[in-house]
């Protein structure tokens, strides 16, 4: 008897593919509502080719095709040509900068016949994906060596340093969520800890000031001495306590200078006693971390204010003090947003019945603000149905990457949900003001084709890695 031909749709995952089916299509209905009444009446050639609606329908379209390819194809192939995909879209993201088209400043996209544009950098997160998840998966290759490191890293700063010359921040911020396969691959934990204490200290220079941001950061090395000192008693906590009641009372009287002094000298004082007492590098530890801490603040606070442009400026004061901001001018984008979003209520005003999106008080809501279309018309209920789904699809992602018997298939996957995950936390956070505005779809819903080819390309991979993850 001959053996029956296996399908190609054996041991899919019906799953993921449903839940990334279901947004995309969610997309498209909410695309079509930005634009009802927009050029829908005219004849079917202008539909297609002039209306948002219609172009989304070719990307969509293309997209199940590239899907159906990549289910015809080998997995392996992938593996086998990781590098030279790396590669490829390396160059493609040098050709734009030569040849590519400037749109609102930044030159990131290739003009197409018929009205298309085409994003390099959309494409680079798969070709950084597949690239990392190459070299990561080698057997030679570990992480807790500096050499790997370095590669590892090199794999990811290449591609943001080529956006950032764009210069598009949006995209080239979305390449971080790689360190998470690097974590998950075995990086120590170290150089995390040291990019949170350091974001930390961003964030608390721009809210409060560069003085009052230093004089936490150092009652907190206080407290780490003290807390390890060898014959910590209640009554060093106290008197900790009381330093830093002092201190904090001191800043608020005026006596700025006089309270950083007061601190440094106490954290000098200890770093000493640790050094001499069989503790050294305890010691030279917060020494150091103060020095860094006080030379990284300084140099944040310089160039807020002596290097960013106004609109720079702007930018993060939206995020971080938008009672500095004006109403009608940088703070108006995410004011509207929130306004749509709070107008849906509930249940929200219904398909075609958004008012805010309808008449433009929203910008850019088909693509980066179309979270806002979601929940005026559809409400809570609505929004709370797309964060499920994009939840539960991130997941899904997960448990198809513990699966895998592949290092390589293993890493890809984390990769792209990685990927899902940056985007869908910061594009739903900045339409809310809870991260920056910086510009970057929501997978599978925000209008565009690059993104749409971009993450179903990535999507169709991962999805046949995992119907073949016996056969390795």
């Amino acid at each position: 008897m001959s053996r029956r031909n296996p399908s190609i749709f054996e041991g899919l995952d019906w799953v993921a593919f449903s839940l990334y089916l279901s947004l995309a299509l969610v997309g498209w209905l909410m695309i079509y509502t930005v634009g009802y009444g927009s050029g829908y009446s005219e004849s079917r050639f202008d539909f297609l080719f002039k209306t948002s609606v219609g172009k989304q329908s070719f990307f969509l379209f293309f997209s199940l095709v590239i899907m159906f390819l990549v289910f015809v194809m080998e997995w392996k192939f992938w593996r086998t040509f990781a590098f030279p995909i790396y590669g490829f879209c390396m160059f493609l993201l040098l050709l734009v900068l030569v040849f590519g088209t400037s749109i609102k400043g930044a030159t990131s996209w290739f003009s197409l016949p018929g009205g298309f544009t085409l994003q390099p950098s959309e494409f680079a997160k798969f070709g950084t994906c597949i690239g990392l998840a190459s070299y990561l998966s080698t057997y030679s290759t570990d992480l807790r060596k500096l050499n790997a490191q370095f590669i590892a890293l090199g794999i990811i700063t290449l591609p943001v340093s080529l956006i950032l010359l764009q210069p598009d921040a949006g995209s080239a911020l979305v390449f971080f969520s790689f360190f998470i396969i690097l974590f998950r691959q075995g990086l120590p934990a170290a150089p995390y800890v040291i990019g949170i204490v350091l974001f930390g200290l961003f964030v608390c220079t721009l809210i409060f000031s560069a003085s009052i941001t230093l004089l936490i950061f150092l009652l907190l090395l206080i407290l780490l001495l003290v807390y390890n000192l060898a014959f910590v008693e209640l009554y060093h906590l106290l008197t900790f306590l009381l330093i830093s009641i002092l201190l904090v009372l001191a800043l608020f009287e005026g006596y700025v200078f006089g309270s950083l002094i007061f601190a440094s000298v106490c954290l000098i004082g200890l770093s000493i006693y640790h050094w001499l007492n069989r503790q050294p590098e305890l010691g030279i530890n917060a020494a150091l971390s103060s020095i860094i801490g006080i030379a990284f603040v300084g140099s944040i606070n310089y160039a807020f204010y002596n290097i960013l442009k106004p609109h720079q400026q702007d930018r993060l004061n939206v995020w971080l003090n938008p009672d500095k901001c004006d109403p009608q001018g940088s703070l108006y984008n995410v004011l509207q947003s929130k306004l749509a979003i709070g107008s849906g209520g509930v249940a929200g005003k219904g398909f075609l019945q958004g008012t805010l999106t309808k008449l433009n008080y929203v910008p850019e809501q088909s693509t980066d603000f179309i979270f806002c279309t979601i929940g005026e018309e559809q409400g809570l209920i609505g929004s709370t149905a797309i964060i499920l789904l994009f939840a539960i699809f991130i997941l899904r992602l997960i448990t198809m990457a513990e699966r895998q018997k592949s290092d390589f298939s293993r890493i890809y996957i984390y990769g792209l949900a990685g990927l899902i995950f940056m985007h869908f936390f910061v594009n739903i956070g900045m339409t809310m003001g809870l991260v920056p505005i910086i510009g970057i779809p929501l997978p599978f819903i925000s209008y565009g084709g690059s993104s749409m080819l971009g993450f179903s390309l990535m999507v169709a991979i991962a999805l046949k890695m995992d119907s073949n993850r016996y056969s390795v």
